[in-house]
């Protein structure tokens, strides 16, 4: 079995099915064709980023990886999925490791080493789950991948044990700028 995972820059995969793609940097949903060849760029937090000759660079969501093959062979979601079951609140921890898995799809860091996220507030919520609101920026106030980042996001937090609600909201003030990437940050970037 070949997962998400296991594939690296440049490898070649084929469409094994049509298949919803977001075009990167403008966040439009298009269709792409089965048949078609792409060449994988990245591959962090389970989504992967493509170069397609007749729409560029396209990002596919997790949900959709098994719409790709690589010499034939089906490509499966990475990472260890596990239910387990939960009763209280979120524990903070597990939400700031949450957002630690979503990734700008053009930029190899995650979104909380890139120094996006201003704000996390957990809300206690009956009957004893919470809700957590997350405030993050962008790297570009242009970005069209803005909503898509936001929603994994949403989507990632709504998986911790606990939380019932999340909201990401997309703020402008301060602007990012470079000095709020992290040590870990730089050091993936090379920009010590």
């Amino acid at each position: 079995m070949i997962t998400v995972d296991s594939l690296r820059p440049t490898d070649v995969v084929i469409f094994a099915r049509d298949c919803e793609a977001t075009q990167i940097p403008y966040g439009n949903k298009v269709n792409i064709p089965k048949g078609t060849e792409a060449h994988v760029g990245q591959t962090l937090g389970g989504n992967v980023t493509l170069q397609v000759a007749a729409f560029g660079l396209v990002q596919i969501m997790s949900k959709d990886t098994n719409a790709l093959t690589k010499d034939g062979v089906m490509v499966a979601a990475g990472g260890a999925s596990t239910t387990t079951t939960h009763e209280g609140p979120a524990d903070e921890k597990q939400v700031w490791e949450e957002l630690k898995a979503c990734y700008d799809p053009e930029i190899p860091v995650n979104i909380v080493d890139l120094g996006l996220v201003y704000d996390v507030k957990l809300t206690p919520l009956p009957p004893g789950n919470s809700r957590v609101d997350v405030k993050m920026t962008l790297t570009a106030m242009g970005c069209g991948m803005g909503p898509v980042i936001a929603q994994q996001a949403r989507d990632r937090l709504l998986t911790v044990p606990g939380v019932a609600e999340a909201d990401v909201q997309i703020v402008w003030d301060p602007p990012w700028n470079q000095s709020m990437v992290t040590d870990a940050g730089k050091k993936r970037l090379g920009i010590w």
